[in-house]
């Protein structure tokens, strides 16, 4: 008979430290709290949602770990750097950078502006290449792990979010990019969600999307989150990967 996880097993990530930009709500909030329920501690930023990132913290320091809210604009380059120096502070170390932070937006390409364009470039793409140079040093002496977050709009056109689109593909090319480059000391992977049902989202559009996609349901936080996790635990020799949880529907 297979005997149950003990808590040592439950505890995998017990001393390890979690970096994870946009962590106050949605996904971010989710691998937050799942990483601490293994026993991670976890720095997280934000940039409005300071009730909400209060309250995470609370939340985690309830599992027993520290926790710490950074508010972090992750397109702006001091920003980001002062983020980097308050963790390495306060936790002395990171071993799993999880590059989160984005924002989406449905536009028409004809009525698409420039501003619109930068804007998510700069969040989306931007952003992650900072963070991840400036945690390189804390990163590169834990041999630790990067994972970005992209999303099926990289893998396929969406005619009606073109720089939200563009910007993903740049980020997974940007994965593969530093898997080589910060190899070995650093493994660098994707996960690219696909339809995930967050409360925000029309149900209206979320039930026609289920109805195409392979495995008849759109995807969960805990779907995402068992795919970060995947990539934060795994043989470190898995590096430049791409991850759809997309049940199917990039198929």
């Amino acid at each position: 008979m297979p005997k149950s996880r003990d808590l040592n097993d439950q505890l995998e990530l017990s001393g390890k430290t979690f970096v994870i930009t946009g962590g106050a709500k949605r996904l971010g909030c989710a691998i937050a709290i799942a990483a601490a329920k293994k026993g991670a501690d976890v720095a997280f930023t934000y940039l409005n949602s300071q009730r909400e990132a209060q309250r995470l913290v609370e939340e985690l320091s309830d599992c027993g770990v520290q926790a710490l809210a950074l508010r972090t604009d992750v397109t702006d380059e001091r920003s980001v750097r002062e983020m980097v120096k308050e963790v390495a502070a306060e936790f002395g170390k990171i071993d799993v950078l999880v590059n989160n932070a984005a924002n989406y937006e449905t536009v028409d390409f004809a009525n698409l502006t420039v501003a619109q364009w930068d804007a998510i470039f700069a969040s989306n793409t931007r952003g992650p290449f900072l963070v991840s140079r400036e945690a390189l040093p804390y990163l590169k002496k834990q041999r630790g792990r990067i994972i970005n977050m992209g999303s099926l709009g990289g893998l396929r056109p969406w005619p009606t979010h073109a720089h939200y689109c563009s910007s993903k593909a740049a980020l997974h090319m940007l994965t593969e990019v530093m898997a080589k480059a910060l190899a070995p000391a650093i493994a660098v992977n994707t996960v690219a969600p696909g339809m995930i049902g967050l409360a925000e989202k029309s149900t209206a559009f979320m039930k026609k999307m289920s109805k195409q996609t392979p495995m008849r349901r759109n995807g969960s936080a805990a779907d995402i989150v068992s795919a970060v996790l995947f990539f934060a635990t795994a043989p470190h020799f898995i590096t430049g990967q791409l991850l759809a949880v997309d049940g199917g529907l990039g198929l």
